[in-house]
C-alpha cells in the first residue's frame, strides 16, 4: 500500500530534522546553583569547560536579584529596573524591601516552615506571602505594586537568565544555550528539585539533570584520575566531600573505583565509577549562620551604647530596622572573611539607627566564642556521614574541601581533629570543582561531545515507599528504598493482588521538627484498565488466585523521581503442545525430533526403503517398470499413513504451561504542592518575557542616551580642530554650536525622561551637520593618493598596451618575410631529401637519431620571435576605457582645483576607486585572454610534436612548410592549467606566466650556437 504524505507532514519532518541537529550541536551549560553564589561553566565545540564571566568579569555571580523604584509612579504594564549580583546587594541599605538575596533556602517550602519563618525574620522588610495555588513563599514588591506576588521560583528564574545570558555572550553570536545540569544539595526533597526544575522552565531552560554537591565534586576529583580496578584484585577508594557554603554543610562519602566492562564487539574497556555510599548534612550550619552570630553580637553591643540607651533603643527595633539589618548583614560577611586571616578586625557604621553612630570591634577568639555550639556541628556531620556509609576515618583515604566557608578557621580545626591534618586534601579547587563536575555531566548526557565515561550513581538520601489499598479495604505501606540506595539502579519489581482499577501514592520520607518525620507523597500511579485486563486472561483459562499483578520501579537518575517502567497482570495456563511446526521440522531434520520419530526402522520400512532407494537409482529407460514402481510406493504410504493416523486418535495430545502477560495502561501524575495550571504557567512565562523586554529597552534607549552625550562633547573638540574649522563655513560651525548647546541643555532638562526615539532624533540632526565636514575632510585627505594610484595605473596600462603592439607589427613583418621566401625554401626542402646517387658499401651505416638532431635544430633556427598572444581587437576595449578614465580624471581635476576648501568635493573617493577596479577589470580579462590563448597554443604545439612522431623515419631532413610557428614547451615547466583545479588563475600566476613567456622569447632571439657536422 502506497503511502501519501501531506505537505504539512513533510514539512513538519524538516522542521523537527533541523531542529534535531541544532540540538545536537548546541552548546551546554552547568550551572553550581549556591546560597550565596551561582557559577556556571560552558561547553561549546572549542570551549571546552570555561567559566562563564559576569558582565563585571567575575568569575561568580552574587545570587540576589533586586527591583529599583521608579522615581514616579509606575505605568500599567511597566516594569522597573533590575539589577543582580553585586549590584543588587548594592542596592539592599536604599531598598530593603525589594532586594532579594539567597533565595536557595525557599524553594518549595511553605510559609509556615521554619526555615522561611527564620528568612522572614532575618530580613524584616521583605513582604511575604503564600502563593494563592501552590502556597509556597511568595513575595510582594513595592517596585511592582501592580502585579501580583513574585514566586521564589520566578525570582531565582531571573537569575538563572542573567547567567545564561552571560553564557551566550561567551558562546558567541547566533549561539543559543538551552540545555543545563543544576547543582543541588543533597537534602533536597523531591518538591525543592521540583522547584528548580520550574525555575529553569519559566526561562527556557532544560534541565538534563540535577546532580548532589558533593557527586558533582566527586566527578570533577575522577575527571583527572584513574582508580584501582577491582576486576584485577584493586580496592576501591573512599573519599569525603566537606562541603560547607553560605545556607548549610555537607558531608558526602564516595567510592571510587575502575571496573572492566564490555565493549563493542568482543573489546572490553575500563571505566571509572563514583558513588554515593553516605551522607549527612545540617541546613542551618553555613556561613550565614555564622553571620548572623556575628549580627546579633553586633546589635547586643550597639544597644549597650550610651547613646542608644539614651534614645531608649531596643534590639527587637533594630532587628526590625530593615535598612540597620541589611548593612550590618554585608558588614558582618565582610569581618567574617577578614577574620579568616587576621586574629582582630573592626567596623564603624554613620547613623546605624535613629542617627545614631556605633564602632565595633571583634577578634578570631571572641568570633570562635560564639561559634563553639557550631564547631561541635561539624564532627557531628563527619561522624554520621560515617556511620551511613558504614565505614569509619581510618578506612577514609581523604577528606576533600569544598565551599567558602570550609575555610574557616575553626571548621578545618574540627576536621584536622578528627581525621589528622594528613588526610585533608586542600589542593582541590574548593569554590569551582562542583561547577566543572556539573559541566562535565552536561558534556556526557549531551549528544554533541564525546568525555572520559565515568559512571556515577548519585543517592536517594531519604527513605521512599507506597501506599495503596488492598482488595479487602486494607491500607498497606511498603519501604522500596532506603536513605542508601542507588538512584538509576535496577527496578525493584513489585506484586499486587488487586484485580481492579486502583491507586498506589508514593512518598518520601522527610524529617520535620514536630514529629521526627513525614511521609510527603510525590506521585500517584493509577490503573486504566486493570480490570479489563484481569478479565481477559480468566476467559483464557486462569484462575483468580493465580493471576498476579506486577509493576516495575526505580528511582529517576536524573531526579530522583519515581519511574513506573512496566506494570502487566499475568497467569500460567496449560495449552495443548502443538505439533508439526516448522521447529519441529528443523530439528527433525538434524536429528533432535521426538523420541517417536527417532525409533529404529521396522522389517517392511527397510525394505520399502531399499526398494525406494534402488528405484531412484535404476535407469528409467522403460516406462511400463517405472509406472508400477510408482503405484506400489504409493499404495504403501496410504497404508502407512492410515496406520499413524490410528494411532495418534488412540494416544492423548500433552500439554504445557504457558506464561500469560497482558500489559496495563496506567497514568502518573505529580502529588504534594500542586502544579501551576497551564494558564498561570503561561502567565509566569509572559511576565518573566515582559520584564525581560522592559530591561531590554531600558539598556537600549540608555544607549542612546550616552552615545547623544558623548557626540555632544564631541562637537565641542571638533568646533576646536584646525582641520574641521578650514573645512567647514564661519554659518556651518555657528549652526553646529547652537544645536549642541541646545542639546547639552535638554539633555539634563527634559531629556533625562525622553524616549529612545526622541534621543536619536536629536543625535541625527547633530550628525546631519556634522557629517558633510568630516566628509570633506575625509575625501581631502584620502584624494591625493588615489590619484596617485589611478595615474600609475594608467600609465602602466597604456605602456603595456605599447608592447602588446610592438609585438604584434613584429609579428606581422616576421610573417611577410615568410611568406616572400616560401618557394626557394620548398626548392632547397625538395634537393635535400632526394636520396643519394652513389650507393656505396657503407650507405645507410648512418644513425637516424643524427639525423633528427638536424632537423630539430633547423627548425629552431628559423622559428622566429614568438608570436603575440593578442590580436588589436583585443586591445580595443582596454584602449578606449584607458583614455576614457584619463580623460575623466583631467575634467574632474581641474573642477576640483576651481572648488574652494569648504565645498563639497567634485572628485570623490569612491570615483577614483569605482575608475581604478574598472582599470583593473579590464586588465584581468584581457591576462584571462592571454592564458586562453596560451592553452589554444600550447594544445597545437602538441598535436604537432605527435604528428611528427608518426612520420617514417626515412625522411632525413624537414623544411618549411610555411605553417604558423608556435611555442616550443617542455615536459616539466611550472606553466598553469585554467580550470585543471576548478578554479582561474590568481593574478600573481598571471605575472608569473607573463614573465615566463618574455623570459623564452628573450632566449629564442638570442644567437644560437650550431651544431659541428660529422
Amino acid at each position: 500500500m502506497t503511502h501519501i504524505f501531506s505537505p504539512r507532514s513533510i514539512l513538519l519532518c524538516v522542521v523537527f530534522l533541523f531542529s534535531t541537529n541544532a540540538l545536537a550541536i548546541s552548546a551546554v551549560l552547568g550551572v553550581d546553583l549556591g546560597t550565596e553564589y551561582i557559577k556556571a561553566t560552558l561547553v561549546k565545540p572549542g570551549i571546552p569547560l570555561e567559566i562563564v564571566l559576569t558582565k563585571d568579569s567575575r568569575r561568580k555571580e552574587t545570587s540576589a536579584v533586586a527591583f529599583k523604584p521608579l522615581q514616579n509612579a509606575p505605568k500599567s504594564g511597566s516594569y522597573p529596573e533590575r539589577a543582580y549580583g553585586s549590584d543588587a546587594v548594592a542596592l539592599a541599605a536604599r531598598f530593603p524591601g525589594d532586594v532579594y538575596p539567597n533565595l536557595k533556602t525557599l524553594l518549595g517550602l511553605p510559609t509556615d516552615h521554619s526555615i522561611v519563618k527564620e528568612y522572614a525574620a532575618r530580613h524584616p522588610d521583605l513582604q511575604l506571602e503564600a502563593h494563592k495555588t501552590r502556597g509556597t513563599a511568595a513575595f510582594k514588591s513595592k517596585a511592582t505594586a501592580n502585579e501580583e506576588a513574585w514566586m521564589v521560583e520566578e525570582l531565582l528564574a531571573m537569575e538563572l537568565q542573567s547567567v545564561q545570558r552571560n553564557a551566550e555572550a561567551l558562546a558567541g553570536p547566533d549561539n543559543n544555550v538551552r540545555s543545563v545540569v543544576i547543582t543541588v544539595p543533597p537534602f533536597y526533597t523531591i518538591e525543592e528539585k521540583r522547584a528548580v526544575e520550574l525555575a529553569a522552565e519559566l526561562v527556557g531552560l532544560k534541565v538534563l539533570s540535577l546532580i548532589s554537591d558533593g557527586l558533582a565534586v566527586g566527578l570533577n576529583y575522577a575527571t583527572s584520575r584513574t582508580f584501582p580496578n577491582i576486576n584485577e584484585g584493586g580496592k576501591p577508594e573512599y573519599h569525603m566531600v566537606f562541603d560547607m557554603g553560605a545556607g548549610s554543610a555537607k558531608a558526602t562519602v564516595m567510592k571510587f573505583q575502575g571496573r572492566t566492562v564490555k565493549d563493542i564487539g568482543k573489546f572490553n574497556k575500563t571505566v571509572q565509577e563514583v558513588q554515593v555510599v553516605g551522607n549527612d548534612w545540617d541546613r542551618t550550619l553555613g556561613g550565614d549562620a555564622l553571620n548572623y552570630l556575628i549580627v546579633d553580637d553586633m546589635i547586643s553591643k550597639f544597644v549597650e551604647t550610651p547613646a542608644a540607651k539614651k534614645a531608649s533603643v531596643t534590639a527587637e527595633a533594630v532587628r526590625g530596622h530593615g535598612r540597620a539589618v541589611a548593612k550590618l548583614l554585608k558588614e558582618a560577611e565582610r569581618l567574617r572573611h577578614i577574620l579568616s586571616a587576621n586574629t582582630e578586625t573592626g567596623s564603624s557604621f554613620e547613623g546605624l539607627y535613629n542617627d545614631i553612630d556605633f564602632k565595633y570591634k571583634i577578634t578570631r577568639a571572641d568570633f570562635e566564642k560564639l561559634a563553639d555550639t557550631h564547631a561541635e556541628k561539624v564532627g557531628t556531620i563527619v561522624q554520621k556521614a560515617l556511620g551511613a556509609a558504614d565505614l569509619d576515618i581510618t578506612q577514609i583515604d581523604s577528606i576533600i574541601l569544598h565551599g567558602g566557608s570550609s575555610r574557616t578557621p575553626f571548621v578545618q580545626k574540627q576536621l584536622e581533629k578528627i581525621a589528622g591534618n594528613e588526610r585533608i586534601r586542600s589542593t582541590v579547587n574548593s569554590d569551582e570543582s562542583a561547577v566543572f563536575g556539573a559541566a562535565f555531566r552536561a558534556a556526557e548526557l549531551s549528544p554533541s561531545f564525546r568525555v572520559k565515561e565515568i559512571r556515577i550513581s548519585d543517592g536517594a538520601f531519604y527513605p521512599a515507599g507506597m501506599k495503596w489499598t488492598t482488595p479487602q479495604n486494607k491500607p498497606q505501606q511498603q519501604r522500596l528504598w532506603t536513605e542508601r540506595s542507588l538512584l538509576g539502579a535496577a527496578p525493584k519489581e513489585v506484586t499486587f493482588t488487586n484485580h481492579e482499577d486502583f491507586s498506589v501514592r508514593f512518598y518520601q520520607q522527610v524529617p520535620s521538627a514536630e514529629d521526627g518525620s513525614v511521609d510527603q507523597e510525590t506521585r500517584v500511579f493509577t490503573t486504566k484498565n486493570l480490570t479489563e485486563s484481569v478479565a481477559s486472561l480468566v476467559e483464557k483459562g486462569c484462575s483468580q488466585p493465580d493471576i498476579h499483578f506486577k509493576v516495575k520501579l526505580r528511582l529517576s537518575s536524573e531526579d530522583g523521581e519515581v519511574e513506573v517502567e512496566k506494570a502487566s497482570v499475568e497467569c500460567e495456563v496449560e495449552v495443548q503442545e502443538k505439533e508439526g511446526s516448522v521447529m519441529d521440522g528443523v530439528k527433525n531434520l538434524f536429528g533432535f525430533g521426538k523420541n517417536k520419530d527417532q525409533q529404529p526402522l521396522k522389517d517392511g520400512d527397510g525394505e520399502e526403503g531399499a526398494s525406494s532407494e534402488a528405484s531412484e537409482s535404476a535407469s528409467t529407460t522403460e516406462s511400463a517398470e517405472t509406472s508400477s514402481t510408482s503405484s506400489s510406493e504409493s499404495s504403501s504410504a496410504s497404508a502407512s499413513s492410515s496406520e499413524s493416523a490410528k494411532s495418534a486418535e488412540g494416544s492423548p495430545t500433552p500439554k504445557k504451561k504457558q506464561l500469560v502477560v497482558v500489559p496495563v495502561k496506567y497514568t502518573v501524575e505529580k502529588a504534594g504542592v500542586p502544579d501551576l495550571s497551564k494558564s498561570d504557567l503561561t502567565k509566569a512565562k509572559e511576565r518573566i518575557k515582559a520584564f525581560e523586554a522592559s530591561d531590554k529597552s531600558r539598556r537600549l534607549r540608555e544607549e542612546a542616551l550616552n552615545q547623544l552625550e558623548a557626540f555632544t562633547y564631541k562637537v565641542r573638540d571638533l568646533l576646536e580642530s584646525e582641520a574641521f574649522v578650514a573645512a567647514s563655513t564661519p554659518d556651518e560651525r555657528a549652526k553646529l554650536e547652537k544645536k549642541s548647546s541646545e542639546a547639552s541643555d535638554w539633555l539634563y532638562d527634559d531629556g533625562a525622561d525622553a524616549s529612545r526615539e526622541q534621543l536619536k532624533s536629536r543625535l541625527k540632526g547633530l550628525k546631519d551637520l556634522v557629517s558633510p565636514i568630516e566628509k570633506r575632510i575625509e575625501e581631502a585627505e584620502k584624494r591625493p593618493e588615489l590619484i596617485k594610484a589611478l595615474r600609475s595605473a594608467l600609465e602602466q596600462t597604456n605602456t603595456f598596451i605599447d608592447t602588446i603592439k610592438g609585438k604584434i607589427a613584429e609579428a606581422d613583418a616576421y610573417m611577410s618575410s615568410l611568406s616572400s621566401s616560401a618557394t626557394s625554401t620548398d626548392t632547397s626542402s625538395t634537393i635535400t631529401s632526394a636520396p643519394s646517387q652513389g650507393s656505396g658499401e657503407f650507405d645507410g651505416l648512418e644513425d637516424d637519431d643524427t639525423t633528427t638532431s638536424t632537423t630539430t635544430t633547423a627548425v629552431v633556427e628559423d622559428r622566429g620571435p614568438v608570436p603575440p598572444l593578442h590580436t588589436l581587437d583585443d586591445l580595443k576595449e582596454i584602449t578606449e576605457l584607458s583614455t576614457s578614465i584619463l580623460g575623466w580624471l583631467e575634467e574632474k581635476l581641474a573642477e576640483q582645483e576651481k572648488l574652494p576648501e569648504t565645498a563639497d568635493p567634485v572628485l570623490l573617493t569612491k570615483d577614483l576607486t569605482e575608475k581604478a577596479k574598472k582599470l583593473e577589470k579590464a586588465g584581468m580579462d584581457l591576462a584571462m585572454k592571454t592564458v586562453k590563448n596560451f592553452e589554444k597554443t600550447k594544445k597545437k604545439s602538441s598535436s604537432s610534436k605527435k604528428a611528427s612522431k608518426a612520420k617514417t623515419k626515412s625522411s632525413t631532413k624537414t623544411g618549411s612548410d610555411g605553417s604558423e610557428p608556435t611555442i616550443d614547451l617542455k615536459e616539466g615547466e611550472n606553466y598553469f592549467t585554467v580550470g585543471k583545479d576548478g578554479k582561474g588563475p590568481t593574478p600573481e600566476e598571471i605575472e608569473e606566466l607573463i614573465k615566463r613567456l618574455s623570459k623564452e622569447q628573450q632566449d629564442k632571439e638570442e644567437p644560437r650556437a650550431k651544431h659541428d657536422e660529422l
